[in-house]
């Protein structure tokens, strides 16, 4: 990039400008990202727009090599639509972006199920285990991402775990023990993770 920078939305019918976009724009080099930076709030005012304060920031993502090592990969990562993008090695050890459920995200799905799993532990065993299957095919549907299956087998950890903390709680004669929770949970068996949107699967055009 170079000269001037034009900064430029294009609205029409049927060509509208979300309201809650989140964009990431990427650039080779960090002068021009600072460039575009500085004018970007002003074209958005335009259009009635506005950049989020806290949300709008410029990162290093440079990959590690061209980085050479400046920066923790912490520093170089960042969140975005729930899921936190990083570097990483890929099976073939070279270095590729990746993603994973972001950590904000991951609790408040968590707190969201124990919540419900109190709120119901009276409920019959088959009716919660339906209902905690359409929670976790959901956040399959959402977070099943190649690159991201640990965290979804957490996911599956904690919820198991959460259901049984509740069922045990539904009376203080009875136990719902490890033993016992496995031999339920092999009669109501919650869903294993899969990955939904795969990057090495491709649909066949006509």
């Amino acid at each position: 990039m170079s000269g001037d920078v034009h900064v430029r939305f294009w609205e029409r019918l049927g060509v509208r400008f979300p309201r809650a976009t989140r964009p990431a724009l990427a650039f080779e080099r960090e002068e021009d990202a600072r460039r575009v930076l500085a004018v970007l709030s002003k074209r958005f005012e335009k259009y009635g727009l506005r950049l989020h304060p806290e949300k709008t920031r410029l990162v290093d993502f440079r990959s590690p090599p061209r980085a050479g090592g400046g920066g923790s990969q912490r520093e170089r990562s960042f969140g975005l639509l729930g899921f936190t993008h990083y570097w990483g090695r890929s099976r073939k050890g070279h270095w590729v972006v990746q993603r994973k459920t972001a950590k904000d995200r991951f609790t408040r799905a968590l707190r969201e199920i124990g919540r419900w799993c109190r709120a119901h532990r009276h409920w019959p065993v088959a009716a919660q285990q339906a209902a905690l299957h359409r929670k976790l095919m959901g956040h399959y549907a959402y977070y099943g991402i190649t690159g991201n299956g640990r965290a979804l087998a957490r996911f599956l950890y904690e919820v198991r775990r959460l259901w049984r903390k509740w069922l045990n709680r539904r009376s203080w004669h009875a136990r719902m023990t490890w033993d016992k929770f496995v031999r339920l949970a092999t009669r109501y068996p919650l869903p294993l993770p899969r990955v939904v949107h795969s990057v090495f699967r491709h649909t066949a055009t006509p």
